[in-house]
C-alpha cells in the first residue's frame, strides 16, 4: 500500500471516529426552539418508544434544533432525539439523507448524512434513537 492511500485511510478512519464520538452535546434549546416543541406537543402525552417509523410516516418532518425532530402522522407526533444531536440540522443550510436503499422504515441506530444544500458537500453524521409517539390526550386514553 503506497502512502497516499495509507493516509487517505487514516484520515477516513479518524473522521468517522470523530463523527460517531459519544461526547455529550451540550444540549440547550433556545427559547424560540422550546416554545415550538412546547406547541407541537401541546395536548399530547408520550406513549412507549417504538424502534422504526415506516418511511411513508416520514414526509411530514419538522426539524425543532440540532438535538429534537418531529415526525407526523395525522395526530400523532414522533419525537427524534439523534444520539449525540445532530449539529448543523437546525441552520437551514443543511439536508438529513438516509442513505439506505431498499428499506421500508428508519430505525433506532440508523446512520444519516448532513448534507450541504448549496454545495451537496457532506456534513457529517447523525445516528436516530428510539421514536417516542406523542399522542392526543383522549386518543391516548382510548388504546
Amino acid at each position: 500500500m503506497n502512502l497516499r492511500v495509507s493516509t487517505l485511510i487514516a484520515v477516513a478512519g479518524a473522521t468517522l471516529a470523530a463523527s460517531c464520538s459519544s461526547a455529550p452535546v451540550a444540549d440547550t434549546r433556545s427559547p424560540r426552539d422550546a416554545q415550538r416543541l412546547a406547541q407541537a406537543l401541546s395536548g399530547r402525552v408520550a406513549g412507549p418508544a417504538v424502534r422504526c417509523l415506516p418511511n411513508y410516516r416520514t414526509t411530514d418532518m419538522e426539524v425543532v434544533d440540532d438535538w429534537t425532530i418531529l415526525f407526523k402522522e395525522g395526530s400523532t407526533v414522533y419525537v427524534q432525539n439523534p444520539r449525540g444531536g445532530c449539529r448543523g440540522l437546525d441552520n437551514g443550510g443543511y439536508t438529513l439523507v438516509n442513505r439506505q436503499f431498499g428499506v421500508n422504515q428508519i430505525c433506532d441506530g440508523d446512520f444519516n448524512q448532513l448534507i450541504d444544500l448549496r454545495t451537496n458537500m457532506y456534513g457529517g453524521n447523525c445516528v436516530y434513537g428510539p421514536f417516542i409517539p406523542y399522542r392526543r390526550i383522549a386518543a391516548a386514553q382510548g388504546r
